[in-house]
């Protein structure tokens, strides 16, 4: 069983990309080679072995393991035991996010305890819903935020190896939470650092070190995002838009949203979303 699935607009978050179950031959292998969306594997049945970044893990029924994009991995199935896996492959702003609060990240990629039966149906219930009449974009994504769910569960946090790194990932996830809330109104980095109870220099080093970007550019992909979701209802002016993600200025707006994608808002509603 596999699908995959074209991107949604409309769940700028976190959509699924494509879903599987594979029962593998002996020695079946993959790679090495790169994604450009994450991909989790659930090891339902038998083991295997999962490399990346110069570390190679022998896993097997009850685990899980994550490849994020343009990470080179390879993994091969048992010859005596080939393991049988069901997949998921997803995309969204908040996606790193879900996976930290999951127990996962480029530099912790395996999960321990996963529910082999839970994960099973949970993947069976997204190919089902390929019969339904309509919503099935909703019943998909629900049903990624219940593997989701179901792996934070199954996965408390350990004992931490570097509190440092844990307090840091809270720091992020607060600041991305703040974004969340407030990015359709007039918000500074200051505002954010009083927010989270930190000196704006520190916050933003280490929302830079832990991200790969800085909360200024976070704060404005995030809210071109949700712009993009907006300019399918055509009831909603470019100037409405650009006031519903935080610019009073349509000129700047427009001006940003070029720089982050490439094309004007009017283009882009053209392009996205014709007539």
């Amino acid at each position: 069983m596999m699908e995959y699935l074209a991107g949604n607009p409309s769940f700028l978050d976190l959509h699924i990309t494509q879903y599987g179950l594979e029962q593998c031959w002996p020695q079946h292998d993959y790679g090495p080679a790169v994604r450009d969306h994450y991909l989790i594997h659930f090891i339902l049945d038998g083991q295997g072995i999962f490399e990346t970044g110069n570390r190679t893990y022998h896993l097997k029924k009850g685990q899980a393991f994550l490849i994020v994009p343009e990470a080179v991995t390879y993994y091969r199935a048992d010859a005596a035991d080939p393991w049988t896996y069901a997949w998921a492959g997803f995309q969204g702003i908040q996606a790193e996010s879900y996976l930290r609060q999951a127990g996962l990240s480029m530099e912790s990629p395996i999960l321990d305890r996963i529910d082999p039966d839970t994960v099973e149906r949970c993947i069976r219930h997204m190919h089902d819903s390929r019969a339904l009449p309509s919503g099935r974009d909703l019943k998909l994504t629900s049903l990624l935020y219940s593997l989701f769910s179901h792996m934070a569960e199954t996965n408390p946090p350990h004992a931490p190896e570097s509190r440092k790194d844990d307090r840091q990932d809270k720091y992020v996830n607060k600041v991305v939470d703040f974004i969340g809330t407030n990015y359709g109104n007039k918000i500074s980095i200051s505002q954010i650092a009083n927010f989270v109870g930190l000196d704006r220099s520190y916050l933003c080093a280490v929302f830079k070190s832990r991200t790969g970007s800085s909360i200024q550019e976070y704060l404005i992909a995030f809210r071109m995002n949700k712009a993009c979701g907006l300019m399918g209802n055509s009831l909603l002016s470019i100037g409405d838009i650009a006031r519903s993600v935080g610019y009073e200025d349509p000129l700047l707006f427009s001006k940003m949203f070029k720089k982050e994608k490439g094309l004007s808002p009017r283009q882009y509603r053209t392009a996205y979303f014709p007539g």
